[in-house]
Parts: structure tokens; sequence; C-alpha cells
């Protein structure tokens, strides 16, 4: 009979033991769409993925709920308070949305940051352990199924463009809290829509008024 172990080998995601799991598929997504990091950029909490992959930044804000070094915009996403409206190209969302318990609001605040034709990169956990702290909630996990009703619902939203990403082995190694350089390379590239375990999805914002012959209508 197999054993069965009642702990995770890391309860920080695989950050103490190198690059988490659900972050190796975020950063190929984030690669992937390099080219849409450009202009005026929004991110959260800090400007990694900017400072890795931006290409012909003209500036960078950094948001969040609070005001700590770095921070140059304390809004709420949930609340809409002191979100900025129509300013960006682009905004890097990643692993945030499960932490707010209104999160089809934080969503709609999300592309109001946006300025017509501006994208946004967000991800969300499918399978994972929970990331609850002193300072943050833990209230939700996705299915790539929910993410397509959601986004069609919100109506700024443009073309979206969703992929989910695991499978049986990814999940398990992922909740054991096991790094990248620890399971095989062929199990990365692997994908079972049945296990979701991290989601990916680029949204363009609609322009409220469309050019037809040059005109806007």
């Amino acid at each position: 009979m197999r054993n069965f172990s009642k702990r995770p080998v890391s309860r920080q995601f695989g950050f103490d033991r190198g690059q988490p799991i659900d972050r190796y598929f975020i950063e190929k997504f984030i690669e992937k769409n390099q080219h849409l990091i450009k202009g005026k950029v929004l991110e959260i909490g800090e400007n990694r993925y900017t400072s890795l992959f931006g290409k012909e930044i003209d500036s960078v804000d950094i948001l969040d709920i609070d005001l700590y070094p770095g921070v140059t915009i304390k809004g709420n996403l949930e609340t809409g308070e002191n979100v900025p409206d129509g300013e960006f190209d682009c905004f890097i969302l990643t692993q945030v949305i499960h932490i707010i318990y209104d999160f089809k609001e934080a969503l709609k605040n999300a592309m109001k940051t946006l300025k017509p034709g501006g994208v946004l990169l967000v991800t969300f956990p499918g399978v994972s352990q929970s990331c609850k702290t002193r300072e943050y909630g833990d209230y939700w996990r996705f299915t790539g199924m929910a993410l397509y009703r959601c986004f069609s619902e919100i109506d700024t939203a443009g073309d979206t463009r969703i992929e989910s990403h695991g499978n049986l082995g990814i999940a398990q190694a992922f909740l054991e809290g096991r790094a990248v350089h620890e399971i095989p390379k062929s199990l990365l590239a692997f994908n079972d829509p049945h296990y979701e375990v991290v989601h990916t999805v680029a949204v363009t914002k609609k322009n409220p008024h469309p050019q037809i012959n040059g005109e806007e209508t």
C-alpha cells in the first residue's frame, strides 16, 4: 500500500525550495505576452514582471492596498477606491484575485484601469494549497469554465484568451510544495484539462468608440 504524507514538503508553495510550479506557468504566460507589456504599465506589489519582460516601457506604477516602499498607488481593487481610470496600456495581475472576496468587482475595477485597447494579464489558482495569513484571506479557486462565464459578464472585456495548465502529477507536486527543478520536464509539458492547477488570461479592453472607415461611431 502506498504511504500517504500528512504534511507537505513546503507550506510556501515551493518558494523556499526554488521556483514554485505555478510560477513556472505564470512566467511562461508573461513571457509569451511580453510584446503587450509596453507604454504605461501597472503591476501589483512590485514591478517584477515589468522589469523582466517589459518592452518599450514609458512608466511603471505599483498598486497595493497598503503603502510601503515602491508602491505608487494606494488603491482597493475590491471597492474601486482610488483605482485609476483609463490610464494604463497593460496591467499585470498575478495570483491576487483569489484573496479578494468580491472578485467580480475586483476584475471590473482591474479592467477600469486600462485605456481602450489596453491588456489585462491576469492569473488565477485552480488546484492549490491555501495562502491564508493574518493579513490576507483566501477565498476562491477557479475553473476555466467559471472564468469564461465571468469575463463574458464584464462589459468592458473584449478579446479574451484563457488557458489552463496542469495534470495529475503537476497537481500532486504543487500541493506537496515541490519546486520546478524537482519534477521531470516532460511532466511540465503535458496538459490534462481535468487537472487545472493554474489559469492564465489575457483580456483586451473594448474601445467604446470603434472606428468605421477611419471615423469614430
